[in-house]
């Protein structure tokens, strides 16, 4: 197991009495291979909470998947999903905000992911109104619901869908690099502006609205909700969908298994997801 030596401090912040937000991503963050969060870091998040620092969610999963990891930490914050586009408060079940894809946005990434060449290998989601929709289903999309727990509705052609807006459109391929390069390639033809788009893990393609990142959805909760600035907040995660997240919070940290690039950018590097790396940052830097 790899010691805490071999995740160095990057830009070496000083652990800090003037933090009172946590935000945790999930997948790859504090919920591993068993799809559950562990004993140990419930009861770090428990000690964090001892001390007065609220503790929260933002993930890219749907509001009915993530609701079960939000009661197991017992957050009592709103709790934001897919990739910040939703904020719902489960005690009340107010949607506190939402964003949705553009319908012209939508329907021209459709007919991109639904080339010959593509629509073979991907399997492609809507998420409307919470609730999942796919072409069919094929090996892939099962394996995402059984993760997931959710329910799952096949339509067949996904355009008699559009009368209303997708909270989020995601492709999904087990091949990584056909992921990295529809990426690459639907970067070039749209501004951020336009839309939002990320890896959540390394076969995920998700697309947003342009103003729902996680890194709006945490500056949203701690400066509209709980008035507080971003000095005030840190944030855990694992990929490319935490990037703004992480470099908006006065501590972000980044999971031993984020590819290089997100670990370029987080304040300290923590271990892995399965060797409990929440704890170790919980541990370095609130307790």
């Amino acid at each position: 197991m790899p010691t805490l030596k071999e995740y160095p401090d990057i830009t070496s912040p000083s652990p800090s009495a003037e933090i009172k937000l946590l935000v945790f991503d999930l997948d790859g963050t504090i919920v591993g291979a068993s799809n559950t969060i562990s004993e140990s870091v419930k009861q770090t998040i428990k000690a964090v909470k001892a001390k007065g620092i609220r503790v929260a969610i933002a993930t890219g999963r749907m509001y009915r998947s993530a609701l079960r990891f939000h009661q197991a930490i017992e957050s009592d914050l709103p709790l934001m999903c897919y990739q910040g586009a939703w904020i719902q408060d489960p005690v009340t079940e107010k949607i506190i905000r939402h964003f949705s894809v553009p319908k012209q946005i939508v329907m021209e990434l459709l007919d991109y992911l639904e080339q010959p060449e593509l629509r073979e290998t991907l399997s492609v989601h809507f998420y409307i109104n919470d609730e999942l929709y796919v072409r069919d289903i094929n090996q892939d999309t099962k394996h995402y619901i059984s993760r997931s727990k959710i329910p799952v509705t096949a339509v067949g052609d996904l355009r008699k869908l559009l009368t209303q807006e997708p909270t989020k459109v995601l492709a999904l391929c087990d091949n990584p690099q056909v992921i990295t390069d529809l990426l690459m390639d639907l970067s070039s033809r749209y501004t951020p502006e336009q839309v939002y788009m990320t890896k959540s893990v390394p076969t995920f393609f998700e697309a947003t609205n342009p103003l729902a990142n996680k890194g709006e959805a945490v500056r949203y909760l701690a400066e509209e909700i709980l008035d507080l600035k971003a000095h005030n907040v840190m944030t855990i995660g694992d990929n490319f969908n935490d990037w703004e997240m992480l470099t908006y919070a006065g501590i972000g940290v980044a999971m031993g298994d984020a590819p290089d690039e997100v670990k370029e950018i987080a304040n300290w590097v923590a271990p892995g997801v399965e060797e409990d790396g929440a704890v170790s940052a919980m541990e370095k830097f609130l307790l």
